[in-house]
């Protein structure tokens, strides 16, 4: 069972339910739901073997995680999927487009792995170095990918301690789950997928990404039928905590005009 929270705003307007990144929990997003949740309900959820949702071994399989976090979705949303909850919020929207109202994907990519026809990923040898140094300390290794999310931002060091502090309070991941993730981005490719996506789609990047190389955004916004793309001058993977003021408008703006065209 996926462990949920939601705020209710006693409004009518469509929830927006946030989905996190690899090695996070649903605290990340204590912010950007405080910003919001006077005007609509706002939700945001643990993936399993994250904060404090469980893991089982068929959660290895992606299709099984987008199946799960559909069965704990409200009716319609707004969708806001980060990084590897990015993937998820992708794939939730092609199988289910009547369920989801709009896409929100920060710092995202259809393709995490670089290969002969995909440039804006990483490569073979990363990839590798990455899955030993987690087999060795899983625990530096989320440490040290806090950090690697967040160079390159203006607010590096504050956002750093949001971070950790999300994982220290409400939960690090189970290292199980840490690996079975990392083998899904080394293998998934959604770049079908993006062509089925009909709803709108707001993307954010950061233009300092060092995780998620902001050309695949480009590519997004170039192969989505209704997408707008903000990218942020000097943030990183997470610029919803290190430049908050900028996301929120950007996120703001994209909901007015969806109500507006509702």
């Amino acid at each position: 069972m996926l462990h949920v929270e939601r705020t209710a705003s006693g409004t009518a307007e469509l929830p927006l339910v946030c989905l996190h990144g690899w090695g996070m929990n649903l605290r990340v997003f204590d912010g950007v739901r405080a910003a919001f949740e006077r005007q609509r309900d706002t939700w945001a959820l643990d993936l399993a073997g994250h904060g404090r949702s469980l893991w089982q071994n068929e959660d290895a399989d992606f299709a099984t995680q987008a199946s799960a976090l559909l069965a704990q979705l409200p009716p319609r949303c707004v969708l806001l999927g980060w990084s590897f909850g990015g993937k998820l919020a992708l794939e939730i929207a092609a199988r289910e487009p009547k369920r989801i109202a709009a896409l929100v994907l920060v710092s995202a990519t259809p393709k995490f792995a670089q290969s002969q026809d995909w440039p804006h990923g990483m490569g073979a040898d990363a990839m590798q170095a990455f899955h030993t140094v987690l087999r060795q300390d899983w625990q530096q290794t989320l440490s040290d990918f806090v950090w690697l999310q967040l160079r390159g931002s203006r607010n590096a060091e504050a956002a750093q301690r949001t971070l950790e502090t999300a994982l220290t309070e409400h939960g690090a991941p189970q290292p199980v789950a840490l690996g079975a993730v990392l083998d899904v981005l080394g293998t998934i490719d959604l770049r079908a997928r993006v062509t089925q996506i009909t709803q709108p789609v707001l993307l954010v990047s950061g233009e300092n990404d060092r995780v998620t190389p902001p050309a695949a955004a480009r590519w997004l916004v170039q192969s989505l039928s209704d997408a707008t793309l903000v990218q942020i001058p000097r943030a990183g993977h997470a610029p919803f905590v290190s430049h908050p003021q900028e996301f929120h408008a950007a996120l703001q703006s994209f909901l007015d005009d969806l109500a507006a065209h509702a």
